[in-house]
C-alpha cells in the first residue's frame, strides 16, 4: 500500500483509536506511590533524624531499587497511538488481558469497517521492558537504569521510552561490504573515479546514520564504519595498484567539524581559479545520540556519485548526446530494468546506451532531453560511445 493510499484509507483508524480506544483505556492522573518504598524513605528519614548516617544510607540505596510509584495501580491506564503510513504501534500501561483486548478490538475494526486483515504474525504483545518492538527499523522498549541519577540524585531514565539500532541491521549493512567474514574491494567501483568512490561511501554511510541519528546505542555503528573504511581503502588500493598503508599517506587528513576534529578521508578535484574544488570525505560524522535531532534523509551538500565517471562527467558540461554545451540537464530512470518493458518492439537508442552503460543517468541538453521524454529521439547510435 503507498505511502499516500495508507493515508487515505487508514485515517478513519486514526479517528478510531483517538475517539474511542484512546479514551477508554485512560484514566487516572498519576499512579499512587508505592508502599514498600515510602516505608523505606520513611525508615530512612528516621534513622537519619537518629544520626545513624549508615543504616540510613543502606536504606536508601535499597529503595532505589523499588519504584516509587506503584507499576500495577488498578487505576491508572494510558495508550498512545503512532502510526506511518500501514504501520502503526500502540504504547499501553496495563495489563496483558486489556491489551490482547485492544488487538481484538483493532482487528474487529480493520475488518468489518475497512475491510482489511490483521496480519496476526506481525501484530505482536510485547512487553516494553523485558522485549523490544520493532517499528519502522528502530527496535523500541522502555528504559531502565537504577544507577543513572539526575542532578537532584534521583533517578531520571526509569520507563522513558529508548530507541535502538537492531544488530541485524548493522550485520546487514556489514555484509555488502564483505566476502567470506573480511571487508573486501567492491569490484564494481574500480573503474570509477577516486572521488566517485569516495562520495558513494559517504553518501551510503551517511544515509545510514542519519536515519538512526535517534538511537542511543548509535556508536555501534563505529563498527559498520570500520567495515566500509576498510572496503574502501582496498578498493581504491586496488584502482591505485598500491598498498592501503600509501592510501592513507596519500588521502587521509583531519577534518574540523562544531563536534570536533575526525580524520577522514579526502579527495580534491580542482576546478580551476574560478571554481571552488569538488571535496569528496569518507568519515567526520559523529556517533553522538540526540533524541531531538530532526531527520534528514538528503545530504546538506551535493553529492555526486555512480558507476561512471561522474568528474569527468560533471566537468565537461557537455550534452553525451548531441555535444551541445547549453543548457544541461540530466535525465533519470528509476531503475536499470524500466529500460527493457514488455511490449515494446524495439528500444530507442539511448535506452541502449544507457543500458550499455549500465547507468541509470545520461546528461544531456535540453532539447535532447526533451526528444526522450516524449519518445521523440531518433538521433545517433550511442552504443559505440564511452566515457
Amino acid at each position: 500500500m503507498s505511502p499516500v493510499l495508507s493515508n487515505i484509507v487508514l485515517d478513519r483508524l486514526d479517528k478510531y483509536v483517538e475517539q474511542v480506544l484512546m479514551p477508554a483505556y485512560t484514566r487516572g492522573q498519576r499512579r499512587k506511590t508505592y508502599p514498600p518504598y515510602v516505608a523505606l524513605t520513611w525508615a530512612a528519614s528516621a534513622a537519619r533524624k537518629q544520626g545513624d548516617r549508615r543504616t540510613a544510607r543502606y536504606l536508601n540505596k535499597h529503595a532505589q531499587t523499588l519504584p516509587s510509584r506503584d507499576p500495577h495501580d488498578p487505576h491508572f491506564r494510558r495508550l498512545w497511538y503512532c502510526r506511518y503510513c500501514d504501520d502503526f504501534l500502540l504504547g499501553f500501561v496495563g495489563t496483558k488481558a486489556e491489551a490482547q483486548d485492544i488487538k481484538r478490538q483493532l482487528a474487529t475494526f480493520l475488518r468489518d469497517e475497512l475491510a482489511l486483515q490483521l496480519n496476526e504474525e506481525k501484530t505482536l504483545i510485547t512487553h516494553a521492558r523485558d522485549e523490544r518492538a520493532h517499528f519502522l527499523g528502530y527496535e523500541v522498549h522502555t528504559l531502565h537504569a537504577n544507577e543513572k541519577h539526575d542532578y537532584r540524585g534521583q533517578r531520571c531514565i526509569n520507563g522513558a521510552i529508548g530507541l535502538r539500532v537492531p544488530v541485524t541491521v548493522i550485520h546487514t549493512h556489514c555484509v555488502k561490504y564483505m566476502r567470506a567474514g573480511k571487508p573486501r574491494h567492491l569490484r564494481q567501483r574500480v573503474n570509477d573515479s577516486a572521488y566517485s568512490i569516495v562520495a558513494q561511501y559517504q553518501t551510503e554511510y551517511r544515509g545510514v546514520v542519519q536515519y538512526y541519528r535517534m538511537a542511543y546505542n548509535l556508536h555501534q555503528l563505529q563498527q559498520l564504519k570500520w567495515v566500509m573504511e576498510t572496503s574502501l581503502t582496498r578498493t581504491l588500493a586496488r584502482k591505485f595498484k598500491t598498498s592501503r598503508a600509501k592510501i592513507y599517506s596519500r588521502f587521509q587528513t583531519r577534518c574540523h567539524t562544531e563536534h570536533g576534529t575526525y580524520k577522514v578521508l579526502e579527495v580534491r578535484v580542482d576546478r580551476g581559479p574560478t571554481k571552488p574544488p569538488l571535496l569528496a570525505r569518507f568519515g567526520g560524522i559523529p556517533l553522538r545520540w540526540n533524541r531531538w535531532v530532526k531527520i534528514n534523509e538528503a545530504p546538506t551538500e551535493p553529492i555526486w556519485s555512480g558507476r561512471s565517471e561522474v568528474v569527468e562527467r560533471l566537468l565537461a558540461d557537455t550534452c553525451e548526446i548531441c555535444g551541445a554545451r547549453d543548457k544541461i540537464e540530466v535525465h533519470h530512470i528509476r531503475k536499470l530494468t524500466d529500460l527493457d518493458r514488455s511490449g515494446r518492439s524495439q528500444r530507442p537508442r539511448w535506452a541502449k546506451i544507457m543500458a550499455a552503460r549500465r547507468r541509470k543517468t545520461l546528461v544531456v541538453c535540453q532539447d535532447c532531453h526533451h526528444a526522450i521524454q516524449y519518445g521523440c529521439y531518433d538521433g545517433p547510435a550511442l552504443s559505440n560511445r564511452s566515457h
